[in-house]
C-alpha cells in the first residue's frame, strides 16, 4: 500500500476539520453501517499529502483546511484548459498494463471507475478488497430476534478483523460482505433451487447443466450450489459443468483452491478474464449468473444543456501531479451516443431523467443562471445522469456469444448516500473499521468501492432489446419467498432476516 501517504489520507479523510457534515445510516449494500464525511476537494488531496510525506514526514501540523481542501470540480484556469487539449485519452484496457496510476492523461468517466476498480495492480477488487467470512452459518432457529442477529453479526465482525490484524495491521482494509456470506448456505441453495427446476422443465436430459457465474468473490456461491445439486439431485450433478469468469486473478487463485478442498474440482473451470474481453461462442444452451456484479459496472456521466437539451459526456483528467478534473465535452462517444438511442427506443415506462420539467421551465433556469459556474462551464446545465454503458457491452456479449443462455442477476435497485446526479453511484471507503461515503466518483484509484443503483425497468428493456428474450422481475424478497427454504432462516420471534434485508435489491430472470 502507499504507506504513510496512505495512512494521512485517510486521516484528513476522517478530521472534522474537512468535514461539512458528518451522520449515521444503515446502507443496504455492502458495508453495513456508513458515517458519511462530505468534503469540497477528492481529487489532488492524496498527491499533495504524499509529498509532504516525503518531504516532511516529521512534521505535526499540516496546515489550514483550506490548504488541502479546495474545490476541484472542474476546468477553470487556461492552464488546465491546454493541458486537457493536449493529453492522449487513453482507456481502462490500455491502463491494466500500467502498474502505476495514470499521470497526463485524460478518460472517460467509464474507464476512470473501470479503471479505479478492476486494474490488476492498484485496482480496488485487486489490491484492496476483502470478502468478510463469518465462519460458521449462523442457526437462525437458535436465535431470539433481528435484533441478536445483528449483534452477533457485529461480532463476528470483529473477529474476524481482530484475526486479520493479528496477521496484517491494516488501517485501510476495505471489507465488505455479500448476501451469500451472511446468509450461507441458504442463499445460494435458493438460485440452485432455481436453476434446477428451470433446467429439468426444459433442458434435462438433452443437454448437460451448464452454469456461468460472473465475478464469483471467494467462492462460496459456487460451492453452495454445487453442493446441493450433488446432494439432492445426483444426476443433475452428473450433468453440471461450472465455470467462472472472474476477472481479479487474487480471486480466481482463492477460488481454485477452494473448489478442490470442496471436492468439486473436475466440475468447475475458472476463466480469469472480463465478461467484456469475451470472445469465445458458446452454442450450448446456459445459465448466466451474476449476482452483485453489474452494480460496479463503469459508467458514463452526461450533462444537458437546459436550453437546447443537447447532452455533453464526462471526461476525467489526471495532471501531472494526479490531481482529478472532470470536463464536459458536447461530442458522445459511439457507446454513449448507441446507449441513449437504445433507451429511448426500447423504454416502455418513463424513467428518471435530467430532462423531465418542462422545456419552459428550463429555458428560464437557464436565462436565471446565465454565466459561468463552479465546474467551468454555464450553469445552465442539468445535473449529471450517470449511463450504464459497459451494462449494454454486456448484453452485447451475451446476445453475440451465448446465444441459448438465460440470465440469473441480482442487484440493487436504489442506494443511499449516493453522490450527486441520476443514477448515481455511492462511493464509500473505509478507514480504521469505519465506513466513509464521499460525494465524488473522483477518488484515488483503488482505495474506494464505487457501486451504482440499477433502474431494473430501463434495464429489462434494454437487454430485451439487445437480446431479444423475454424477462421476469421480481424483488428480493419475493424471489426468496418462492425459492429458499425459509424456515431455516426464521428467527425464534417469527423476523426473517433473509427476508427483511436487502429490500434495496431485485432479481431479472429471462424466462
Amino acid at each position: 500500500m502507499d504507506s504513510p501517504a496512505a495512512s494521512l489520507f485517510f486521516k484528513r479523510l476522517l478530521s472534522n476539520a474537512v468535514c461539512q457534515s458528518c451522520r449515521q445510516s444503515v446502507a443496504q449494500a455492502r458495508h453495513g453501517i456508513v458515517q458519511p464525511l462530505t468534503f469540497q476537494r477528492a481529487a489532488g488531496t492524496y498527491s499533495r499529502l504524499k509529498k509532504e510525506a516525503e518531504t516532511k514526514k516529521s512534521r505535526k501540523e499540516w496546515g489550514t483546511t483550506a490548504d488541502i481542501w479546495q474545490p476541484r470540480s472542474g476546468l477553470k484556469s487556461q492552464d488546465v484548459v491546454e493541458e486537457f487539449k493536449e493529453y492522449p485519452l487513453t482507456t481502462a484496457e490500455e491502463l491494466r498494463h500500467k502498474n502505476r496510476r495514470p499521470r497526463r492523461q485524460k478518460m472517460l468517466m467509464r474507464d476512470f471507475i473501470e479503471d479505479s476498480l478492476y486494474n490488476p495492480h492498484y485496482g480496488y477488487f485487486s489490491s484492496q478488497a476483502t470478502i468478510f467470512n463469518p465462519g460458521e452459518p449462523f442457526d437462525f432457529p437458535s436465535i431470539s430476534d433481528e435484533a441478536e442477529f445483528n449483534k452477533l453479526l457485529d461480532d463476528r465482525y470483529h473477529i474476524f478483523e481482530n484475526e486479520l490484524d493479528e496477521r496484517a495491521p491494516n488501517d485501510t482494509r476495505q471489507l465488505w460482505h455479500t448476501p451469500t456470506e451472511l446468509f450461507r448456505p441458504h442463499y445460494a441453495e435458493a438460485m440452485a433451487r432455481y436453476l434446477i427446476s428451470n433446467y429439468k422443465l426444459s433442458l434435462f436430459p438433452f443437454n448437460d447443466l451448464i452454469i456461468y457465474e460472473l465475478g464469483a468473490g471467494n467462492g462460496t456461491f459456487m460451492i453452495n450450489v454445487l453442493d446441493y445439486i450433488r446432494a439432492v439431485e445426483p444426476d443433475v450433478y452428473d450433468r453440471t459443468r461450472y465455470k467462472i469468469i472472474e476477472i481479479s486473478a487474487s480471486l480466481a487463485k482463492t477460488q481454485r483452491e477452494r473448489v478442490a478442498a470442496a471436492g468439486h474440482a473436475d466440475k468447475v473451470e475458472i476463466i480469469n478474464q472480463s465478461i467484456h474481453s469475451w470472445d469465445t461462442f458458446v452454442p450450448q444452451p446456459c445459465f448466466v449468473v451474476a449476482m452483485e456484479v453489474i452494480d460496479n459496472f463503469g459508467h458514463d456521466a452526461i450533462r444537458y444543456d437546459l436550453a437546447t437539451e443537447a447532452p455533453a459526456q464526462s471526461h476525467v483528467l489526471v495532471d501531472a501531479d494526479g490531481d482529478f478534473y472532470e470536463r464536459f465535452e458536447p461530442h458522445l462517444d459511439p457507446l454513449a451516443a448507441r446507449y441513449l438511442r437504445v433507451r429511448d427506443a426500447a423504454s416502455r415506462a418513463p424513467y428518471r431523467h435530467p430532462l423531465r420539467s418542462g422545456r419552459l421551465l428550463r429555458n428560464i433556469k437557464s436565462r436565471v443562471m446565465g454565466g459561468r459556474g463552479a465546474d467551468g462551464g454555464r450553469l445552465g446545465w442539468s445535473q449529471p445522469e450517470y449511463i450504464p454503458t459497459r451494462l449494454l457491452q454486456f448484453f452485447d456479449v451475451l446476445q453475440q456469444y451465448f446465444p441459448a443462455h438465460r440470465l440469473l442477476l441480482s442487484d440493487f435497485d436504489r442506494l443511499p448516500d449516493a453522490v450527486p446526479g441520476i443514477n448515481a453511484p455511492v462511493v464509500q471507503t473505509r478507514y480504521r473499521r469505519r465506513t466513509i461515503a464521499v460525494t465524488t466518483p473522483l477518488v484515488h484509484q483503488g482505495y474506494f468501492d464505487i457501486f451504482f443503483p440499477t433502474d431494473f425497468g430501463v434495464m429489462e428493456d434494454v437487454y430485451r432489446a439487445v437480446t431479444g428474450r423475454l424477462t421476469r422481475v421480481a424483488s428480493h424478497e419475493a424471489f426468496m419467498e418462492q425459492w429458499a427454504d425459509i424456515d431455516e432462516t426464521t428467527t425464534r420471534s417469527g423476523e426473517n432476516p433473509l427476508l427483511s434485508w436487502y429490500k434495496n435489491a431485485r432479481m431479472m430472470m429471462t424466462v
